[in-house]
């Protein structure tokens, strides 16, 4: 027996869940969780590609056509309506390529500047 009274020990109870687990099971969190997890990896896309090719807000902002206040708000991923093309431009204007994937075939997607 210990005689710490203040240490103790965390036993692992393979039948609990974590909250996150518990969460996931409700089809309404998880599609809300899903959409919300992939607008944070698009914003975080674009923020290492912009910081990789050292890019200003301003400066990308010109060069793909849209005000600088809306690429910001896509940077802290508090813009999720951009359209399609605009979003192309943006990853083309990183220097990226936006692909659709059908079967085993990689079709780029380009739009003229």
């Amino acid at each position: 027996m210990n005689k710490n009274p203040c240490s103790y020990t965390l036993t692992k109870n393979k039948n609990r869940k974590s909250t996150y687990q518990k969460e996931m099971q409700n089809p309404k969190f998880r599609k809300l969780f899903e959409r919300e997890y992939a607008e944070l990896l698009l914003s975080e896309l674009i923020l290492a590609m912009m910081e990789e090719d050292k890019s200003s807000v301003r400066k990308l902002a010109k060069e793909v056509g849209i005000a600088p206040s809306v690429l910001q708000s896509v940077r802290s991923g508090k813009h999720s309506n951009m359209t399609l093309k605009n979003f192309i431009k943006l990853i083309s204007a990183l220097g990226g390529e936006v692909t659709v994937r059908r079967g085993k075939e990689y079709i780029p997607i380009k739009f003229a500047a």
